[in-house]
């Protein structure tokens, strides 16, 4: 399995170091209230599996319908989410892509790339300065770039909130890492500075969780996004998994060490992250969003164990693409939708003949859409889609160089490969990173815009901008190739033995079918200045919009996204009892995957001997999940049988466990039993078990509308659905029983400072509120204690 990169470039001007926390006029930027919310339920617009955070009001239903599904605007039922960089600022003589030029009635959602990880373990773009891309930067001249003079900072963060005002629908989410700054980060001179970024940050030396580093940065995001007037976080952490020499090369010193630690870091990163982002929506009257960019490839999930972090994430953007490019020497496609069972890479490691794989390829988006359906709705998921090229010269056999090979006799500097593939250079590689030697890295990286142009025969007036003379002549004809099997195009210039591997109208409008088709969220594009449109007058293609509006064409008249996770009915009631996949071998040690399921009885009562469990993982692994420790483990219907050429189609595999006859299981008693499979699937979800004859679902899987109860009873607990633990109530011991304060009122309205009586407590409200309950809304909420009265 391969290890593939996001390729970021490293020609970067250091963008800027936060100030402090944000006033309410910076709330404002986002064109939304900075009151808290109005809505009486929030529970109700919840997403179905999302984390609450215990003791807090979260706002919800500032971003959620009442089904649980993001509102976007009338026109976008799906989402349409670009990353915008920071570093095509056309300072460098290159063509620029500003904020103005984003298609904004085109997208839902803008991911600014990247802020990173300081020295500090704060978030952060570097220092301010009129050099600072992101908040210092100006364009004079520039059309569509005047800085909004309400705003105390410049650059691009300016200009999107700038935009962000005549488009109130487009949220704005600031991305941190990425390939180059996940491990480290540029500073202002544009040096690496080899910090240990994400994998210290999170991570101890030891594998431990540095909870200290965790808290430092999530705190500073809060006051990052804040102040700059982002709707949330994007989290590129590449990659915390734990296969040996995964993620940049250049990384390796800080990551190889920790990687019996860096999934548990990963874990209580995102957790804090969504307890203080929801608790500072709860003060703001919003809620903040939680993203991710995830891998795709099976190889690196593997060491990712079942990516645990899924409930706390608003939605995951799947990097579905990069799943073949130079790094090896096997030719294939960046981002096909699905597989054809002749995958060369896929062949040589033994897939299709293997019945444990049984014969499921495992590079291609369906396949990497399918692990994360096994834990989420598909409508908290994004596809990935690439606005660029991967390619290889000097490539040999295949068809047209499809599946065939192209070897590099050397690899680039700080590679850290032994052997990789022979990438294409030159006007076939317009994008390309520098290695650390200075020298181009070969990867047949290039705009979609000028890969159509090559494709045409034509030779951009922009190539200039990139060192190339005016008179240059293309060698060779562009012969444009399509698989429908795999739903990839690619470009094969037979003189050169070029491959590069595109997209294009048909394989994105493909894409987007498939997306409407499966009720998926919607898709995410790496990166917006990519994208092509037709310059006649001066006979080229150049930066334009065609797939984005080819995307929300297709959208804006598609059915709402899928909400639930369950393809099925599941019980309204659930129980507290814990399941956790745990004990996961390491790296390559990981196969078959064989990790513990721990079962605790959380509850009041004892589970008899017999007590049966069910529940579904996705059909990303094949069907012939077991057991090894007598629990009769046995999947009892699948969603899909043998290879996956052209798709999986379904979604999940159910399956039914049973405590041994002679095993009862006490409260708080746990037991574990060896699970064993043999391709990565997210948590396993939709969880049941029957107690006394009558079927429960567990409160665990953070079901909308379930209530937990005690087994055997109708009583609910007091544990609100999606929090694991009771909400803190205030105690009215200790007070005179006579409070002076008038009652608190739920359709009254209360400004700053207004004081009220509620289950034996004073309460004053910190800023305006209507609805919220006092002794709901946590320490960082609208409601201060003063005490029992």
């Amino acid at each position: 399995m391969p290890s593939p990169s996001r390729s970021r470039s490293r020609h970067r001007a250091g963008p800027a170091l936060f100030a402090a926390v944000a006033a309410v006029a910076g709330l404002l930027l986002a064109g939304l209230p900075a009151t808290a919310s109005q809505a009486a339920d929030q529970e109700s617009c919840r997403p179905d599996g999302l984390y609450r955070t215990p003791g807090t009001d979260v706002p919800y239903c500032s971003v959620y319908d009442s089904a649980g599904r993001e509102k976007m605007g009338a026109d976008h039922p799906r989402r349409v989410i670009g990353y915008f960089t920071g570093w095509r600022t056309g300072k460098d003589g290159t063509p620029a892509y500003l904020a103005s030029d984003i298609p904004w009635d085109k997208i839902t959602h803008i991911n600014y790339a990247f802020a990173h990880v300081d020295g500090g373990n704060r978030l952060s773009v570097g220092s301010d300065g009129e050099k600072n891309a992101a908040t210092g930067m100006t364009w004079p001249g520039v059309a569509g770039a005047e800085m909004d003079p309400g705003l105390p900072y410049k650059g691009h963060f300016n200009l999107l909130n700038k935009f962000k005002k005549q488009h109130p629908d487009v949220k704005t989410m600031i991305s941190v890492g990425g390939w180059a700054e996940t491990g480290g980060y540029f500073a202002d001179d544009g040096s690496r500075v080899d910090s240990g970024g994400f994998y210290s940050m999170a991570t101890k030396a030891d594998g431990s969780v540095n909870q200290t580093g965790i808290d430092t940065f999530a705190d500073s995001a809060v006051d990052f996004v804040r102040k700059y007037g982002f709707n949330g976080v994007d989290i590129d952490y590449e990659y915390p998994t734990t296969m040996k020499d995964a993620g940049n090369p250049l990384d390796w010193s800080f990551a190889n060490g920790r990687r019996a630690g860096l999934v548990k870091g990963y874990a209580a990163l995102m957790k804090t992250l969504r307890e203080k982002l929801d608790r500072a929506g709860a003060a703001d009257g919003r809620h903040y969003l939680l993203s991710v960019a995830a891998p795709s490839s099976g190889y690196l999930l593997r060491g990712m164990e079942t990516f645990q972090v899924q409930k706390y994430l608003d939605y995951v953007n799947i990097m579905s693409y990069d799943l073949h490019g130079a790094w090896n020497e096997y030719v294939g496609p960046n981002a096909s939708l699905f597989d054809d069972g002749r995958d060369a890479e896929l062949a040589a490691a033994g897939v299709y003949g293997s019945a444990q794989y049984g014969g499921v390829g495992y590079l291609n988006t369906d396949w990497a859409y399918h692990y994360f359906r096994g834990s989420m709705p598909a409508g908290r998921i994004n596809i990935g889609l690439p606005y660029y090229t991967r390619g290889h010269k000097n490539v040999q056999g295949g068809t047209d160089g499809l599946w065939g090979k192209a070897s590099a006799s050397s690899c680039p500097a700080g590679s850290g490969l032994a052997k990789c593939g022979d990438g294409a250079v030159g006007i076939d590689n317009l994008w390309h990173d520098l290695d650390t030697g200075g020298k181009e890295s070969p990867a047949g990286s290039n705009p979609m815009w000028h890969a159509k142009n090559l494709e045409k025969g034509i030779v951009g007036d922009y190539v200039t901008d990139y060192g190339f003379p005016a008179d240059t002549k293309l060698t060779g004809t562009y012969a444009r190739k399509y698989d429908a099997t795999l739903v990839a195009p690619w470009l094969w210039n037979a003189e050169k033995k070029v491959f590069l591997s595109t997209e294009d109208e048909q394989s994105v409008g493909t894409k987007a079918d498939y997306v409407v088709d499966r009720g998926i969220g919607g898709a995410m594009i790496w990166e917006l200045a990519g994208d092509y449109g037709w310059n006649a007058a001066k006979g080229q293609y150049e930066a334009g919009d065609t797939l984005t509006s080819l995307m929300y064409d297709t959208f804006k008249s598609a059915a709402p996204y899928g909400a639930r996770k369950s393809n099925a009915d599941l019980p309204a009631e659930a129980v507290d009892v814990g399941v956790e996949f745990t004990d996961f071998k390491l790296g390559d040690s990981n196969y078959p995957i064989t990790p513990k399921l721990r079962i605790t009885n959380n509850t009041g009562s004892t589970l008899p001997g017999g007590t049966e469990f069910q529940f579904d993982y996705g059909t990303s692994a094949p069907g012939n999940a077991s057991d090894q420790s007598g629990f009769g483990t046995k999947v009892i219907s699948s969603g899909h049988t043998g290879g996956n050429a052209g798709g999986l189609k379904g979604d999940f595999h159910r399956v039914s466990l049973k405590l041994p006859a002679w095993q009862s299981l006490a409260p708080g008693a746990t037991v574990d039993l060896a699970f064993n499979y043999y391709l990565p699937v997210s948590t396993p979800s939709n969880w049941t078990v029957t107690i006394g004859g009558k079927q429960y679902a567990l409160a665990g899987d953070l079901g909308r509308g379930t209530t937990v109860v005690t087994p055997g009873t109708q009583t609910p607990t007091p544990t609100p659905t999606g929090t694991g633990s009771p909400e803190p109530g205030p105690s009215p011991t200790g007070g005179t029983g006579q409070c002076a304060a008038p009652a608190w009122d739920a359709a009254a309205s209360y400004g700053g400072g207004s004081t009220v009586s509620h289950q034996g407590h004073t309460w004053k409200s910190k800023w305006w509120t209507k609805g919220e309950k006092p002794g709901t809304t946590g320490e960082w909420g609208v409601w201060q204690d003063l005490g029992a009265c």
